[in-house]
């Protein structure tokens, strides 16, 4: 009996060993099962982001040119140069979006001034290298779309002042570019040069002109503002004449408009511009939107010239009361 009792002791230690150890066995093979399946699924997870969002390249297309003046593609350095721009311009995907919507708002207006003053329409897109159409002011005091100084506005005819400042009006201010254009083209012999000389100044591109014997933009070795500024103006010419082909897609609606206007002329001082908006049903900061050349609170005009003001249409601003 005692033997018997040994032996199915003996028995059951066995048994007992041999589930733990099939129990073991299970859980490694399943664990490495989950692992495996993880892996898997984060393989499949990475895939389908690679798919979504590619970085590559950007393909330069042939056939480049500023204001119908080839650009020379087969000079390696040259090739590099505007390899940087369109790789800049295509992935500041966020400066390229704004770039679209106000381009869509603002164009319409400079297109025909720089058609009517005969200045290629390839420099509605230095207005946009220059400042993003944005009326701003640089360190060295250049204002507006067009980065104008205020001697260079005031030699073309422009009023700057405390109390105003027509650098920030934007037709007279594109008059003022296109003058200044048609001059540089003139001394300089081509709409390239042109353009650079608008970055770099007359006297600035005579200099590297004469020290290094060369007449031609992409023959100079320029400072780093100037020589990236033409190839930069061809990115964005680029990209925004092709949006779709560099990853941007936007319906009209996304778009910035220009809110219709009618012009008051005012040949008077104003001494509170807070009442005349509100005369005309608008705020202070609306009229000073549609009218940022009126540079203070009141208008002085003790000479009693003739200004135009831009009032917006009834309807498009809702005013809290």
């Amino acid at each position: 009996m005692k033997i018997l009792k040994n032996i199915l002791m003996i028995l059951g230690v066995v048994f007992v060993g041999s589930t733990l150890v099939f129990a073991v066995k299970n859980s490694t093979v399943d664990e490495a099962s989950a692992a495996e399946l993880a892996n898997e699924k984060s393989i499949a997870s990475e895939s389908e982001v690679n798919t979504g969002y590619r970085i590559t390249a950007v393909d330069i297309p042939e056939g480049l040119n500023f204001a119908g003046e080839t650009v020379p593609l087969d000079d390696p350095d040259i090739m590099e140069r505007v390899d940087r721009e369109f790789l800049v311009n295509t992935y500041w995907q966020s400066n390229a979006l704004l770039f679209i919507k106000r381009a869509h708002k603002y164009f319409p207006i400079i297109e025909p001034i720089l058609k009517k003053n005969g200045i290629p329409d390839d420099f509605k897109y230095l207005a946009l290298a220059e400042s993003g159409l944005q009326n701003v002011v640089s360190p060295a005091g250049a204002t507006g779309f067009w980065q104008i100084m205020s001697a260079t506005g005031r030699e073309y005819g422009l009023e700057i002042n405390k109390n105003v400042d027509e650098r920030y009006h934007l037709e007279k201010s594109t008059e003022v570019a296109c003058k200044y254009l048609k001059r540089s083209k003139e001394r300089f012999g081509s709409w390239t040069m042109a353009a650079a000389a608008y970055n770099a100044g007359a006297a600035g591109m005579q200099r590297y002109m004469r020290t290094q014997k060369v007449e031609d933009y992409y023959d100079l070795l320029l400072g780093q503002e100037t020589g990236r500024y033409v190839f930069r103006i061809l990115a964005i010419k680029e990209i925004l004449s092709n949006p779709e082909k560099y990853g941007f897609h936007l319906e009209k609606e996304d778009l910035y408009k220009m809110v219709p206007t009618f012009s008051v002329e005012i040949d008077e001082p104003i001494a509170d511009f807070a009442d005349f908006a509100h005369s005309y049903e608008i705020n202070y900061k609306i009229l000073k939107r549609h009218n940022p050349w009126l540079r203070e609170a009141h208008l002085n005009n003790a000479s009693k010239k003739k200004y135009t003001i831009e009032i917006p249409n009834k309807g498009y601003y809702k005013l809290s009361k």
